[in-house]
């Protein structure tokens, strides 16, 4: 794995890892290196410095364990909460979200306050499985949950062209 210093076209440095550097410039390319700031696709590698081992050292290679990927779980948008006491929320954490709400609502179905409902017949069999999002109060979450069904719930704010 190669960790990358990464820069947008607007200025906007974050840090990425990938496979190797073909796999940065392969991603990059087609445009699925994205900055979590302004969502431009136009990244480039920052400079970095090279970590060198001290003199009789050798480098240390930490390898992770490859995972299986899991399939994401219907989301829940999670009821409007009061502002954290630390302070606003940072404008890449509301960038990163608005990108979520953006791919929720093109990619699953809103199903209103049947959310629960809705989830419990997917579960069952009873109805086509797919992507669903909606209402639902913390004691339907929390009986769903208990029920073995996986569902998450996500800050809902607004839309980015909002």
């Amino acid at each position: 794995m190669i960790h990358y210093q990464l820069r947008c076209a607007d200025g906007h440095g974050f840090d990425g890892w990938f496979k190797d550097s073909d796999a940065f410039d392969k991603q990059a390319k087609a445009g699925f290196v994205e900055c979590p700031t302004c969502g431009s696709p136009k990244v480039s590698r920052a400079l970095m410095a090279p970590a060198i081992p001290k003199k009789g050292r050798p480098a240390r290679i930490k390898v992770a364990p490859a995972e299986a990927p899991t399939p994401p779980a219907p989301p829940v948008p999670a009821p409007p909460q009061p502002q954290a006491l630390a302070g606003p929320v940072p404008a890449q954490l509301v960038a990163l979200l608005q990108r979520v709400r953006a791919e929720v609502e093109q990619k699953c179905e809103y199903v209103g306050a049947e959310f629960a409902e809705e989830a419990r017949k997917i579960h069952l069999g009873e109805t086509k499985a797919r992507g669903i999002y909606g209402e639902a109060s913390s004691e339907e979450a929390e009986a769903l949950k208990e029920e073995g069904i996986d569902i998450a719930q996500i800050p809902w704010v607004p839309r980015a062209d909002g």
